[in-house]
């Protein structure tokens, strides 16, 4: 059974200016804040994305095979999508 989800916590712009770091401690840990002015939301915190772990460049390398014939399209492929380029070479001219 999944646990009920909480609403986000409301502060105005003072409360958000006086407790901006118990803010984003709230927000680190998965809970969304809005900001209210005069009464009305006009921003919402939320937590970022996950990082998207990267190496450098090559970091896939021995681990992805490309075919021999990826760039070579079946026939009548090309003519399918509208495209008559794919006509033998000396084709009517």
């Amino acid at each position: 059974m999944e646990a009920a989800r909480q609403s986000p916590r409301q502060y105005n712009v003072h409360e958000a200016k006086t407790h901006f770091s118990k803010i984003l401690e709230a927000v680190a840990t998965g809970q969304e804040v809005i900001i209210s002015k005069s009464g009305e939301p006009v921003a919402k915190v939320v937590p970022l994305a996950g990082k998207v772990l990267r190496t450098d460049y090559g970091s896939l390398k021995g681990r992805i095979t490309v075919a021999d014939d990826f760039d070579e399209l079946p026939d009548g492929f090309a003519e399918a999508f509208g495209d008559e380029a794919d006509e033998p070479s000396g084709a009517a001219e």
